[in-house]
Order: C-alpha cells, then sequence, then structure tokens
C-alpha cells in the first residue's frame, strides 16, 4: 500500500474561516473510511492528497512526494472520484471519455482505442460505447467516472460520497466495484453499513480529526457526537 503522510496540513481561507485544523496523519491501510457532517471537512481533508486543495499551512506527502510542490506526480499516484460523476466526464461519449484518461500513457489511437473498450468490458459498459454520457443512468456514470479514472492505474483511489446520487442497486454495484480494488481505497461516505468495510475509520468534526480508529467505535462516535448536537 501507499504511505499517505499530513505532517501538520491545515487549510485556512485567507481573511475567512479554517476549513480544516493542522493535521498530521499517517495512512498506510488498504480502507479507509472518513465520516462526518456536512461541511465538517471531509471532502477538504481528501482533497490535500492530491492537491485540488492546497494546505495552507504544513505538508502533504504520497510515497515521499510532496503533493504542493509536484502536484503532477501526485495526481499520477491518486485518483479522485467525485460525487456527481458530471464534474469529471468531459468527452461527449463513454469511449472518448476513457481514451482521453488514456491519451497520456497510450500514443497509439488504434491501441488506445482497443485498451479503452476492454476498460468499458470490464465495467459492463460495451453496449454503451458510442452513448452520451448524458444518456446514461446515474450508476452508469459514475461506474465510468470510476472506469476513467482507473484506466491510468493510480496507486491510491479517493471516492468522495461516490453513492450519494445512487439508488440501492446501483449503490450496490459502485461499491462492489470500490471494495473490489487492488489501490488503496479512502472512502468518504455517509453510508455507514460501506464505511463498517473499512479497516481504518476517521471522524472530522468542525474542520478537525476527532476520532480515528476501528470502524464501529469509529462509527459509535460519530453517532453520539450527532446525538450530543442536536439536544
Amino acid at each position: 500500500m501507499s504511505r499517505i503522510e499530513l505532517v501538520g496540513a491545515g487549510v485556512e481561507v485567507e481573511n475567512g474561516p479554517v476549513i480544516l485544523q493542522p493535521t498530521t496523519l499517517t495512512l498506510t491501510e488498504q480502507r479507509i473510511g472518513i465520516i462526518g457532517g456536512n461541511g465538517s471537512g471531509k471532502s477538504t481533508l481528501v482533497r490535500l492528497l492530491n492537491n485540488l486543495i492546497t494546505p495552507t499551512c504544513g505538508r502533504v506527502l504520497v510515497d515521499g512526494i510532496d503533493a504542493a510542490a509536484d502536484p503532477a506526480a501526485v495526481r499520477r499516484l491518486v485518483g479522485f472520484c467525485f460525487t456527481d460523476p458530471s464534474a469529471q466526464l468531459v468527452m461527449p461519449t463513454c469511449i472518448e471519455d476513457v481514451e482521453l484518461s488514456l491519451r497520456r500513457g497510450q500514443r497509439d489511437p488504434k491501441l488506445r482505442r482497443e485498451t479503452a473498450m476492454a476498460i468499458l468490458a470490464e465495467y459492463g459498459l460495451t453496449d454503451r460505447a458510442h452513448t452520451s454520457v448524458h444518456a446514461l443512468s446515474g450508476g452508469q456514470r459514475q461506474l465510468l467516472a470510476l472506469a476513467g479514472v482507473l484506466a491510468v492505474q493510480p496507486r491510491v483511489v479517493i471516492a468522495d460520497e461516490p453513492t450519494t446520487l445512487l439508488d440501492l442497486a446501483n449503490t450496490h454495484r459502485v461499491a462492489e466495484r470500490l471494495f473490489g480494488l487492488s489501490q488503496q481505497l479512502l472512502l468518504v461516505s455517509h453510508n455507514l453499513e460501506l464505511i463498517e468495510r473499512c479497516e481504518r475509520v476517521l471522524v472530522v468534526d468542525h474542520a478537525e480529526v476527532v476520532f480515528d480508529g476501528e470502524p464501529l467505535a469509529a462509527i459509535g462516535h460519530y453517532r453520539e457526537r450527532v446525538a450530543e448536537a442536536i439536544r
């Protein structure tokens, strides 16, 4: 597994609030869950890991590479799946979108097309190869986004609330894909059943990591905090 290190990494908006307190963590487990309320800082935390957000203090290292100093190198190691796949599906059709991901590593157009078709087949999207991405179901779009991320073979996959917009059946399909990966997975989710499948879980509240431990203990801690907040 990769070694992800946050060394006093935090984010503060200029003339505004702290959106993540300085945080020090070492993440080496294969399946890491991240839970917390809306606006707690979960997405900020994971976006630091491939420099979608640059820390205003501290450092983030992925296998020894500083994410802020060499973001291109880190983004080759760390793939990111957004809550809404439309945010990352930029080409007109499914096959063109996967081909775009492959462009850097596969220069030959014919081989690139063949590789893209093989990837679509792996995700059950062969018959949608030439379909507009806008004509896909929510689950199909999320699978296509995941396929595009994995096409470049990152070592780490971050999934930021990937099942929030999905029905039960598509939640199951996407979850099985994620938990079947050989790569290290960091999963941000409100779905506590999925979080239970992780090895380690972080609870984020009011811009800081307030618990770090086993899944059931972390979920219990989170439930207690929620209960206290609504009393």
